[in-house]
């Protein structure tokens, strides 16, 4: 106890310099509001012309739709807002949205004479905005990047402690987890790193040694609620067993646990877990659909971790990362050998994660229908005569053996990360403690930095704690220090240019969502990372290693916004593959592998938008009505399929990752999905609708379908200039039902005769039509190519840099865009342009 109270006395001393130095990095802050910049040259004529004969009538300081007002804009460019405004000027006269279709339209020589002058003026204001971009406030690591990193500096996982799992919720910008604004540290979070670093140093390096040991369980395999009578009745508790997939609602047989090993291991390590399994009736006679699984495929069986103290063995817990697989034998039982890593008080359970469906039902449906078969047939959730007289599918183990800690040779793996090959050295264990902080820190360390790590240390030693022990808390301190927290910048404030410390820093996490590794560290430590071919090496090296796909997960998950899948699930009644198919990974890893594709192959970036190809595994075959389903298997994983005969398809707005992303569970939105397209493919959000604007389902009695209610929604003037260019983008996905599946009918409305069909055409706010879905991505293709591509160097800048972009950045995204175009817009290009970009390489 005395030990924890001078830890945390430590600890809180730290925790208010670290506030001390955030509050003066807020202050620090300085933001120029150029908005008041009077521009002293008066437009060209053929400026004003355009507006006052095209644009004034809407967009005059009277009415000034949409909130915007051209009469006061003038010409040469003199502050950032008349840059934004000539932006949006260019973008609408463009794209031929305004003037809007029902008005006075100019002639293409009028349109390209005004598109040619606010160019000219662009580009001539370059110079004056180029040293005004944004910089990216000093962040912390999102919780995402803190697990990561841990994992990386002790060599092993470390997702089953938990350590975030009492975190605040991350909060994102525009669905980005980078962003250094939204990543605000709290007196709250600073504790629960102190927790975290304490739990995992003393979980992993403190733990006393123990030879290993072994148990070995035969019987007393006791199971909960009512399938405890059934197991008593028939079995005497002999054997353990697994009825169903964890991902149910009803938790009756869908973890399998040991009555007689709840304490759990003794120490965190790893073990070796033997269990004696068969798979039972995978050959039953029963009706498939009445269990929702594929028996053509052998069962699988899988190890997560329990604890008794966190909650009931039977159901899900919240840290249960699957250990290890196997197939599960049908003629016999056979002995399945798993290595795993358990934490202190951790026991093994044991899951069937391709197995029957809510068992519950499964087993009333059984009884009701094949209840001639048995002898003394039972009404309702009877599973004793099914187990006794029946074939019902399941998984049966008749042993168990645990051993362990097994003994790794040369030491455990965070041993050797921390305090090298030899392990801790009394004589040697501040050079061990400096050569760690060095990595935690991503370089090298100042004299500050040496001091107080010693200081700590010593401290330690004159309130006689052992040498070992004064190690670990000083381990503790470099884990709770800013500069292991916070990617923060030693790089001079009066100096633009990262230095390669902090440039290493800053490419590692983008690509790798980790330290730097020892190559990198060593081009930044000898200067050499600041040349652009060194740069650009190491940049190519980082996305050959399959590290990388840490970048490629956080950015889909930040772009598409794809970690909400399952945020607002479907009913289970509406859509149970969903969850008995385990839909949202095989959604989330279809849109990984193609993307991850597309960086491998430097393909180009419009497959995002169309493509005659896609990933998917038996799961998404099945979804999409694939010829592939009835030829793949769960083993196959995932596969490149042709989409070349398949118009339902192609490109992110095809996925179900995305479709089931862009709606809320229970039914589709064409304004919800339109947005998303503006947002995430367009990179134009919409402004929100003013708090004057009505419902969606304000006066819109009589209409019968979606289309009819928005169409009297709009006819509300102050809804119809935003829904203009929203509602057409949502139409066109209407073919997609809350899940991603294809439909041709909306469902049947209760009470009503007939279902509605989709009516999945549209028209462009510039003009352009389109008639299904196909089609539509054709005309994103032929007309929106540029935007989006240019959108998606925004979001890979913003993702990557840890802010958001600014009007004074977009001169450089154009040059970047010139260099992907040349390229075939492809997307490895794009991101090595990124990331040599002086935008990623500025503070």
């Amino acid at each position: 106890m005395d030990q924890i109270h001078l830890s945390r006395s430590l600890f809180s001393n730290l925790r208010f310099a670290i506030l001390i130095v955030l509050c003066l990095l807020h202050s620090s802050e300085s933001f120029a509001d150029e908005s008041d910049s009077k521009p002293n040259v008066d437009a060209p004529s053929v400026v004003a012309d355009f507006l006052g004969k095209y644009c004034l009538e809407c967009h005059g300081s009277a009415s000034a739709e949409g909130e915007r007002e051209f009469e006061s804009f003038q010409l040469p460019i003199a502050s950032e807002q008349q840059l934004i405004t000539t932006d949006e000027i260019i973008d609408q006269v463009t794209l031929k949205t305004m003037p809007p279709e029902e008005s006075e339209q100019p002639t293409d020589q009028e349109r390209l004479a005004l598109l040619q002058e606010l160019r000219s003026s662009i580009a001539e204001a370059r110079d004056l905005f180029e040293e005004s971009t944004g910089r990216t406030v000093m962040r912390r690591l999102s919780n995402r990047e803190y697990e990561v990193t841990l994992a990386t500096l002790f060599g092993r996982r470390v997702d089953t402690l938990g350590l975030t799992a009492d975190f605040p919720k991350e909060k994102t910008s525009q669905h980005i987890d980078t962003i250094g604004e939204s990543l605000v540290t709290s007196g709250f979070l600073l504790d629960q790193y102190f927790q975290a670093a304490s739990r995992l140093v003393e979980t992993r390096l403190g733990k006393p040694s123990m030879e290993p040991k072994s148990w070995h369980f035969t019987d007393n395999f006791q199971q909960y609620e009512e399938l405890s009578g059934a197991h008593r009745s028939v079995f005497k508790f002999e054997y353990l067993c697994l009825y169903e997939q964890p991902n149910t609602d009803t938790r009756q047989g869908g973890y399998g646990h040991i009555e007689d090993f709840l304490e759990g291991v003794p120490v965190s390590g790893l073990y070796d877990i033997e269990v004696n399994a068969q798979a039972m009736h995978r050959d039953t006679h029963y009706d498939p659909k009445i269990f929702r699984i594929d028996f053509s495929e052998p069962f699988q069986i899988a190890v997560v971790p329990g604890d008794a103290t966190k909650g009931h063995i039977h159901y899900p817990q919240a840290i249960e990362p699957i250990l290890g697989s196997a197939i599960v034998p049908d003629e016999q039982p056979e002995w399945l050998s798993f290595r795993v890593w358990l934490e202190a008080g951790q026991t093994p359970r044991f899951i069937f994660p391709n197995g029957p469906y809510e068992s519950r039902a499964s087993v009333i449906e059984t009884n009701r229908r094949y209840k001639d078969e048995f002898k003394n047939p039972k009404e309702g959730v009877s599973r004793t005569t099914l187990l006794r007289e029946g074939k019902l599918p399941h998984i049966r183990i008749g042993e168990i053996k645990v051993r362990g800690p097994v003994e790794e040779s040369n030491g455990t793996r965070e041993e050797i990360a921390v305090f090298g090959s030899e392990g801790f050295q009394e004589d040697r264990a501040l050079d061990q403690l400096f050569a760690f902080a060095q990595r935690a820190y991503r370089r090298t360390l100042e004299p500050a930095d040496r001091d107080r790590i010693e200081s700590i240390y010593t401290k330690r030693l004159s309130e006689d704690a052992t040498p070992r022990q004064a190690a670990l808390d000083t381990l503790k301190m470099i884990l709770c220090s800013p500069s292991f927290l916070y990617l923060s910048e030693i790089t001079p404030e009066d100096e633009t240019l990262l230095r390669p410390f902090d440039l290493a820093s800053r490419l590692s996490y983008a690509l790798w969502a980790a330290p730097p590794d020892e190559e990198l560290f060593e081009e930044a430590k000898a200067g050499r990372l600041t040349d652009s071919e060194v740069l650009k090496n190491q940049i190519q090296r980082m996305l050959r290693s399959e590290r990388s796909n840490e970048f490629v997960n956080g950015f889909l998950d930040s772009w598409l916004n794809l970690r909400d899948i399952g945020n607002l699930p479907p009913p289970r009644k509406d859509v149970p593959d969903y969850y008995a198919e385990n839909l949202p990974e095989s959604m989330k890893q279809e849109a990984r592998l193609f993307f991850r594709h597309l960086l491998d192959e430097n393909g180009s970036v419009t497959d995002l938008l169309d493509a005659d190809y896609s990933f998917v595994d038996k799961k998404l075959a099945k979804l999409y009505g694939l010829p592939e389903k009835d030829k793949m298997r769960l083993a196959d994983g995932f596969q490149r399929v042709s989409l070349s005969d398949n118009r339902q398809r192609g490109g992110v707005l095809g996925m179900a990752g995305v479709l089931t992303v862009s709606a809320n569970g229970v039914d589709t939105s064409p304004v919800t999905r339109g947005v998303w397209v503006l947002e995430n493919i367009l990179g134009t959000p919409p402004p929100p609708p003013p708090d004057e604007v009505p419902t969606i389902d304000a006066n819109v009695s009589g209409s019968t379908t979606i289309r009819e209610r928005l169409s009297k929604h709009s006819q509300d003037q102050t809804c119809a200039v935003c829904h203009r260019s929203i509602d057409p983008l949502g139409y066109a996905l209407e073919t997609f039902d809350p899940i991603g599946r294809w439909r041709d009918k909306y469902p049947k409305a209760k009470g009503k005769g007939t279902a509605a069909k989709v009516d999945a055409t549209g028209k462009f706010p510039s003009g352009e039509e389109f008639t299904n879905f196909g089609d539509f991505k054709q005309k994103l293709l032929e007309s929106r190519r540029e935007q989006f591509t240019r959108s998606l160097i925004e979001k890979l800048l913003a993702y990557s840099t840890g802010r958001h972009m600014e009007r004074a950045d977009q001169f450089e995204i154009d040059d970047i865009l010139v260099r992907v175009q040349a390229d075939n817009n492809g997307l490895r290009t794009m991101v090595t342009d990124v990331l040599t970009s002086s935008l990623f390489r500025s503070r």
